[in-house]
């Protein structure tokens, strides 16, 4: 199913939805609907005096040339993709370490990203590149028409900075794939009828010959049309080669198999794993991360748990007589956020109470391996990024890792770390973007409905008391294992805490704080948990004279958006503000739409009666329907982008139509660019974020005064 195409409809689901005309993404009327609401919207939100200021030091921020430029190694170079104002679709580009060392680094330009939308009269979107190790030479650019995940590839040379002329070229679909050598491809994309999961994810991967069409390239594995996708990865160090294929089941369950030659024919020999594990080969290791409980030998390790074995043990030992040496076992407030590999060492990054600590791991020829904890900058969020390539003979940078640290106050640096030793360089300092004096965080737990605790982050903004005064933004996500540890919000510090609005962030169950099992307690028939967490931070804040009702706002994005949903209609009496992005909300036909096939792993099969029980007890569509006429609710704001491909727009369309019918008022803002980032450029974003935020402040701001003109 493309983006511009509405799910089938039974007769009956069509009587009972009189919106079902907004699913048609492009369709004349939808679009027609839409633009009068955005014209509606802005004349509300636009002509506020703050508007204009918030969106230009939005948009300066966006595109400070001060922000710190995020590289990835390939040879000799680190390459950066990178946009300001004056390259607002950006520039594709490279230095060297010795350069980046720089306070003012010499960049090479590879790709201008804006000059060749202007050439080919397309509105590109960077959407990433895959280069042949180990010289990277030839690249697969994916390029996106309006920020949609469905890309055009098209193979690149880095050295002539041209594409090449009858290289391999990819029409637009959210493909998938790998070099398998500079001459053949694996492909997974959209080869026509049947070739398509349900969820519309490639289902076929073929094997592709340079000169030749892509309809001669050959099958060479397939999923089913129920499998969420499928996927190829080929590890190409030498004396390790390994070609793996995968079928994901579900979100959470993948099938693996081993690409291997015998008899000189190729057979896909299966690895027998749990099925919710995440396995990864490190040379003649293997690496195995537990999505839930393993027993070998009668010793059970927990989910969360990260184990390693060798990689003979993994493919060719039975299950039950395999050899694991644990590498990370969690506790109720320690899991595993991350691990990276250099040459000899691991590198572990642990959240211990939603911050992060690391600790430097060695192997040995038997018994333990070698732990040291590295001493890092804490609390706050780490992020390692080795520099190892592991397809070169000699390694200078085989030891060495990228280290970023960050957190509510104190903005990004990154340092250049090597194992053994805690010395590190500083490399690059994000500047302030707003001035945290007299600012603090402090981390409180609130006590949801099951007395579960549930952790929370308050940005105090400078002389704030408890006095149940303060406009607060509660922000929230809880869904797919994704953790929300501290960042630093520099368009948030200076449009709101830097005028005094409180920022929140609930650390609620469905997420990954606490890891697997903090994310599996929220899930399917216990979703209702995210929900409740959140009502339990939000009566907290209030308790506790943060703030009351009446200045009260809450924020979140995809399925963010569907806790905004939920929650607004469990509890309109706690909220004031609803900013809801690009959010779920259609949990009947979530399944039908775009992606949303892929998320039955969390959320259920609303085809089941069984697991519909559930999910319409919370699904917001269906639950506004069913509200008492005259219940009172929050004022929200709906936003999402016609080219999310992922989260279809449909689902914000319908319920602000569905709100209008019922006599509410909702302001709705949809971008007709922007894929399910909501903006394919930072003019768009600092747009949609200024409209979000003058809302808010609309909504919780001192009604006696203005707030304070943004400097």
């Amino acid at each position: 199913m493309t983006h511009t195409q509405a799910a089938p409809a039974a007769p009956d689901a069509a009587a009972a939805d009189a919106n079902l005309w907004l699913e048609n993404v492009q369709g004349d009327d939808a679009l027609a609907w839409v633009r009068a609401q955005n014209a509606a919207t802005r004349a509300q939100l636009e002509t506020d005096p703050r508007f204009v200021p918030m969106r230009d030091k939005l948009r300066e921020i966006l595109d400070s040339k001060a922000r710190i430029p995020v590289v990835a190694r390939r040879a000799d170079a680190l390459y950066n993709f990178w946009r300001d104002e004056a390259h607002p679709r950006g520039l594709w580009r490279r230095t060297t370490l010795a350069e980046y060392r720089k306070a003012e680094p010499a960049w090479e330009t590879v790709l201008d990203l804006d000059a060749l939308a202007a050439a080919e009269k397309e509105n590109w979107v960077w959407s990433g590149a895959t280069c042949l190790g180990p010289d990277y030479r030839r690249c697969l650019i994916s390029l996106s028409r309006g920020g949609a995940d469905a890309t055009v590839v098209r193979e690149f040379d880095s050295v002539s900075k041209q594409f090449i002329e009858g290289g391999f070229h990819l029409p637009e679909a959210k493909s998938r794939l790998d070099w398998a050598d500079e001459n053949t491809l694996y492909v997974a994309t959209d080869f026509g009828p049947g070739s398509l999961t349900d969820s519309g994810y490639p289902r076929v991967i073929k094997r592709w010959q340079r000169g030749t069409p892509l309809s001669a390239a050959t099958t060479v594995f397939e999923g089913d049309k129920t499998d969420v996708s499928v996927g190829v990865s080929v590890d190409r160090t030498p004396g390790f080669e390994r070609t793996v294929f995968s079928r994901a089941t579900d979100f959470y369950n993948a099938l693996e198999f081993l690409l291997v030659r015998e008899a000189g024919q190729d057979k896909l020999q299966p690895i027998y794993k749990p099925t919710d594990a995440s396995l990864s080969f490190w040379n003649e290791r293997a690496l195995l991360e537990l999505r839930s409980d393993l027993t070998v030998g009668g010793t059970t390790w927990p989910r969360g748990a990260l184990l390693a074995t060798t990689a003979d043990d993994m493919l060719r030992r039975p299950p039950a007589e395999r050899r694991y040496t644990p590498l990370f076992v969690p506790t109720p407030t320690r899991s595993l956020a991350g691990y990276a590999i250099t040459r000899d060492r691991l590198l572990l990054t642990i959240s211990d109470n939603v911050a992060s600590r690391l600790e430097e791991l060695t192997p040995t020829a038997q018994g333990p391996w070698q732990r040291r904890p590295i001493d890092a900058p804490f609390p706050g969020t780490l992020g390692v990024a080795t520099l190892h390539d592991p397809l070169l003979k000699t390694d200078p940078l085989a030891e060495d890792y990228l280290l970023t640290a960050v957190d509510f106050l104190s903005p990004e640096t990154l340092s250049l770390g090597r194992t053994g030793t805690d010395a590190r360089e500083v490399l690059k300092a994000s500047p302030r973007f707003f001035d945290a004096q007299g600012m603090r965080v402090e981390q409180r737990f609130a006590t949801s409905t099951d007395v579960t605790r549930v952790p929370y982050f308050i940005v105090w903004p400078r002389g704030a008391k408890e006095d149940g005064n303060n406009p607060t933004l509660l922000y929230g996500y809880g869904g797919f294992e994704i953790a929300l540890q501290p960042w630093y919000a520099a368009a948030s510090g200076n449009v709101w805490g830097a005028h005094g609005g409180v920022f929140v962030v609930a650390n609620i169950r469905g997420g990954g704080e606490f890891g697997p099992g903090w994310h599996q307690a929220a899930i399917k028939a216990n979703k209702q948990k995210s929900y409740d967490d959140f009502i339990a931070v939000a009566e907290d804040l209030v308790a506790r004279k943060v703030t009351r009702p009446r200045r009260l706002g809450i924020q979140g994005g995809s399925n963010g958006g569907l806790l905004m949903g939920a929650v607004m209609l469990q509890r309109p009496d706690l909220f004031n503000a609803v900013l809801c992005q690009v959010p779920l909300l259609d949990m009947k036909r979530f399944h039908l739409l775009l992606a949303g096939a892929s998320w039955m792993g969390e959320y259920g099969n609303p085809d089941d009666p069984a697991d519909w029980a559930v999910i319409s007890r919370y699904s917001p569509y269906q639950v506004l329907q069913q509200l008492p006429k005259g219940t009172p609710l929050p004022p929200v704001l709906f936003t999402t982008s016609t080219r999310d491909d992922r989260v279809h727009p449909g689902h914000a369309r319908k319920m602000a139509a569905r709100m209008m019918a019922q006599g509410y008022s909702p302001l709705y803002y949809e971008n007709i660019e922007g894929g399910h980032g909501g903006a394919a450029d930072n003019a768009q974003r600092a747009d949609m974020m200024a409209l979000g935020y003058v809302f808010l402040w609309q909504r919780l701001g001192d009604e006696r005064a203005a707030m304070k003109e943004v400097k």
